[in-house]
């Protein structure tokens, strides 16, 4: 779906219930790829990413990444040459450069600066951008000429508030420092809307602090050249054939529906 006029590249997804993403065309053939040769994958992350990557209550390594990481070795049928090592984040790059590990999932972006450092699986999972407004007004797509001189709350200087200047500009901005600030501004009818991070957004709808004030209103814009290209495996650099086979290991359970699973389990406010 096309966004708004004078925007036809900032994409919306269907504005009805929100969704799983899908972002791996299931027709596409990948050739599925050899690893027999490979003594071992060790994938590298961090500990303090929730819902990402964190320990549990048993002090064990547990999250998105974590259960991805998994299912991928899997799919490539090396499941027993598999492991997945915490780190610290200032420490990823550095192991992964010595040969400590394989692969760093962890959330690094892809960007024309890393890609000369790694060489990167495509993404696996994108952050739209969304509205959020009271429930009793949440507006529905097409939200555009709906928007027109409502309050809108955004974090002052950030991608988002560059966003929504320049494709939305009929509506008043009004920047925030804090996020908080934003959401307090959002309760006591300061503003009529939030405009920002869908996740971050999503955990907050289904927090107590919300207090089943909200919702998401209209669907999830992914605008790359403000938002970026969201989450991709990073490997060595000389290693593009490791990032090709994520790929297809990444397409499988797209399609099989186990990224579904994990979705759903991780985010159980879905922000797309």
């Amino acid at each position: 779906m096309l966004a708004m006029t004078g925007a036809q590249w900032l994409t919306a997804a269907r504005a009805a219930e929100p969704q799983v993403p899908v972002l791996w065309d299931a027709k596409e053939r990948l050739p599925k790829p050899d690893l027999s040769a490979l003594p071992r994958l060790r994938f590298l992350t961090t500990t303090d990413f929730p819902p990402f990557n964190f320990l549990d209550g048993a002090g064990r390594l547990s999250g998105f990444h974590v259960d991805l990481a998994r299912a991928i070795c899997a799919e490539l049928d090396i499941a027993e040459k598999c492991q997945i090592q915490a780190l610290p984040w200032a420490e990823l790059e550095a192991a992964l450069q010595k040969g400590e590990g394989e692969a760093i999932i962890a959330g690094i972006a892809a960007t024309p600066e890393s890609r000369s450092k790694y060489a990167f699986s495509r993404s696996y999972l994108q952050f739209p951008a969304r509205f959020i407004m009271p429930k009793a007004k949440a507006l529905t797509e097409p939200i555009f000429d709906r928007l027109r001189g409502k309050r809108v709350g955004v974090i002052a200087g950030s991608a988002h508030e560059r966003m929504l200047r320049d494709y939305f500009g009929t509506v008043q901005v009004v920047p925030f420092a804090q996020l908080e600030e934003l959401y307090d501004g959002l309760k006591i009818g300061k503003v009529d809307a939030g405009f920002g991070d869908g996740m971050r957004f999503a955990f907050w709808l289904g927090s107590s602090n919300a207090a089943a004030c909200c919702r998401f209103a209209g669907g999830p814009y992914l605008a790359p050249e403000y938002l970026g290209s969201g989450m991709a495996i990073a490997t060595r650099a000389n290693d593009p054939a490791l990032a090709a086979a994520f790929d297809y290991a990444l397409q499988q359970i797209s399609v099989k529906g186990t990224f579904a699973e994990f979705y759903l389990r991780y985010f159980p406010v879905s922000f797309f």
